[in-house]
């Protein structure tokens, strides 16, 4: 694993006590093969980092828009979804240095590997926060994850894909598209859905998820990447 420092540098963070850093790195799963390892899971300071993130970001918006709370609301959860918590956390590198199982380890393409990064990023932030406190994490938070919102703001990503696709179906075509699940295939426990998105007879896109909702949002996307709206 390579040195801490790197991802200091890669953070733009200096943590007094290396430690602190090193266990939000800690996945659960580590401990169940390395028990007699000398920290816990980061899932402690997952719960800090969430509320600092949660805090920092209403603080922005409360004071830099005068747009009312619904708006706020959208934003704020555009900007904390584990998605966008986990793409920041991929791109500072942070995947080479988790401590996880050898199972984990190998499922670096899963849908469980994203949520693993999004919980590490909040608990680095919660390690921040106890480290080096709230002005650092704020900072940190604003550099990371605020930075995102003009982007969410011009490409509208605050509205879920769904919503998207039926304003500008309706608003260029009026129709309202139709969903289709097309496959529902594994056991209870693990299923995958395979649904269209249609407009009228017309299948637009599909799109595949472990619920028939998250494959929706996923053929709603991809119909808005194929009729370029």
């Amino acid at each position: 694993m390579p040195e801490l420092e790197t991802l200091e540098q890669a953070l733009g963070v200096t943590f007094l006590n290396k430690d602190t850093l090193r266990q939000a790195l800690v996945h659960r799963s580590y401990l169940n093969e390395h028990p007699d390892f000398s920290l816990g899971h980061n899932e402690r300071l997952e719960f800090l980092g969430d509320a600092v993130v949660e805090l920092v970001v209403t603080e922005h918006l409360y004071h830099n828009y005068e747009n009312p709370e619904g708006d706020l609301t959208n934003w704020r959860a555009a900007l904390v979804n584990a998605d966008m918590m986990a793409g920041v956390c991929e791109s500072l590198g942070v995947d080479d240095y988790l401590y996880l199982s050898r199972g984990e380890s190998k499922d670096n393409k899963s849908k469980a590997r994203r949520y693993i990064l999004a919980n590490a990023f909040e608990a680095m932030i919660g390690a921040i926060y106890l480290d080096l406190g709230w002005e650092e994490s704020k900072q940190f938070v604003l550099r990371t994850i605020v930075s995102k919102l003009p982007e969410i703001l011009e490409e509208r990503l605050y509205v879920d894909p769904k919503s998207q696709f039926q304003e500008a179906s309706q608003e260029k075509l009026g129709i309202t598209p139709s969903y289709r699940v097309l496959s529902e295939e594994g056991p209870d426990h693990a299923k995958v859905f395979q649904v269209g998105i249609y407009l009228e007879k017309e299948q637009v896109a599909v799109g595949t998820g472990t619920s028939k909702q998250e494959a929706q949002v996923a053929a709603a996307a991809a119909g808005l990447k194929v009729k370029g709206w």
